[in-house]
């Protein structure tokens, strides 16, 4: 299709995690090659497709919010198609269809590869439906379309998860665990580069079980030694590290490879080993606090993140003190806090003594505060040290630069505010820091 052809503009709106920011830009790039116009504005688009998330209940009112918003378009602006993709349609496509009738078209999390076909569907009034097994191979998939001034991107280096965490339903939304090749790993981190991407992040569900599916051995270490390789890539950044298959490999591969970043994200969700087995998460408090001590030993700059639940069912108040008490004593510099959700599907649903919601409020609030004066203490450390920043954006009422260390992830973790920086942005630059805050770093350009 000649672009100059047709008036067919789309615009993708992307709600839930990172993996749902690789499917719409994968969806770009096929979008683009098909030649529609891919525009930012929804406002001003005949085509909008919504990836949603289900994970969670605040996450599937937020994709329903936005689907009725984005429909209103079609009294108040341009729109003739709302097409849906995600996690949302793959859980929910028979009562989005029945009872949202303005949707014109749905797509599942295994068959984002023909969206250009449900767009021309859609525009013909078709109602396409494209939802089937949720096992999309990335295997052949190394073109991707990211917005300009894109400097850090995730790649995943694997869909899908085998574990049966009780209070998750992601392996009925994403299916089995599966593996892309280290090629074509390696040939998606070569397309960001030429496109100015300075920083990757992999993802999976379960990083550290990489390979093993197609390898017969976990090789995690051999993809990022792989990937390092890159030129133009500086920085890569593991996610979603499960302690169970963190081997020796791996941490020689975060302290001898100058481009991975010292940085652990590693999803434990508690502390207590009764918890933990409720939880059907593999490994126990005292395996954990081995890993990190040997982690740490290893890089001993590392910045190490971990996520918690709280309100599990049957989490008892001492239970929880105990997991403050463990949180304050191991010191993680990053710290995610969710508060538990009873999703329907799941095994940990129909667990009995469900915890009710002002006590798990109050204990996410107080987790955060211990945190607070954890992180606070782990920042101090930099002061008065020169640390790489990668520069992403300007504040011009301050004029001040922002950017990141090797030490935190985009959107998640801090920031480090940079003066005396004239230079582009999505440089990485050497920074002497001068002042630290909770979850923040201030300094001035060497």
């Amino acid at each position: 299709m000649d672009k100059t052809a047709t008036a067919e503009k789309v615009a993708i709106i992307t709600l839930g995690c990172e993996k749902n920011v690789v499917d719409s830009d994968i969806m770009s790039q096929l979008i683009d090659e098909r030649g529609y116009i891919l525009i930012d504005n929804p406002q001003e688009a005949d085509v909008v497709i919504v990836n949603t998330c289900g994970f969670i209940d605040a996450a599937k009112e937020e994709s329903v919010n936005t689907i009725l918003e984005v429909a209103d378009l079609k009294e108040s602006g341009n729109l003739k198609s709302l097409i849906v993709a995600g996690c949302l349609t793959q859980r929910y496509k028979e009562v989005l269809m029945e009872e949202m009738p303005e949707i014109d078209g749905i797509v599942g999390t295994g068959d984002f590869d023909k969206i250009n076909q449900i767009i021309e569907d859609s525009l013909a009034g078709k109602k396409p439906i494209f939802v089937g097994n949720p096992a999309f191979s990335y295997e052949n998939v190394a073109r991707r379309k990211v917005e300009k001034g894109t400097y850090s991107a995730y790649i995943k280096i694997a869909e899908g998860c085998d574990n049966k965490c009780t209070f998750c339903i992601i392996p009925q939304l994403r299916g089995a665990f599966r593996s892309r090749t280290i090629e074509s790993i390696v040939a998606e981190a070569k397309e960001l580069a030429a496109q100015g991407v300075k920083e990757v992040n992999l993802i999976a569900q379960d990083s550290t079980n990489y390979g093993f599916d197609i390898y017969g051995e976990r090789v995690l270490h051999k993809l990022l030694h792989e990937v390092s390789k890159v030129e133009g890539i500086e920085w890569i950044r593991l996610h979603y590290a499960y302690p169970g298959y963190f081997t020796d490999e791996l941490i020689e591969e975060f302290a001898s490879n100058p481009k991975v970043c010292k940085y652990v994200d590693m999803p434990l969700q508690h502390s207590e080993d009764r918890v933990l087995k409720r939880m059907l998460r593999p490994g126990r408090q005292r395996d954990t606090r081995e890993l990190i001590a040997k982690i740490r030993e290893a890089v001993p700059d590392v910045a190490l993140r971990t996520s918690i639940i709280v309100g599990f069912p049957g989490e008892t108040e001492e239970e929880f003190q105990n997991l403050k008490a463990f949180l304050r004593e191991v010191q993680f510099d990053r710290l995610g806090v969710f508060t538990y959700s009873q999703e329907e599907d799941t095994a940990a649903a129909r667990l009995n003594d469900q915890i009710p919601q002002d006590v798990i409020e109050r204990r996410a609030n107080e987790l955060m505060e211990v945190q607070r004066e954890v992180a606070n203490e782990r920042n101090g450390r930099f002061v008065g040290k020169v640390v790489p920043v990668l520069i992403e954006g300007y504040d011009g009422k301050n004029d001040v630069y922002i950017g990141r260390s090797q030490y935190d992830a985009g959107e998640i973790d801090g920031e480090v505010f940079v003066t005396g920086y004239r230079g582009e942005l999505g440089q990485i630059v050497s920074v002497h820091i001068t002042h630290s805050y909770d979850f923040d770093l201030a300094g001035e350009v060497m």
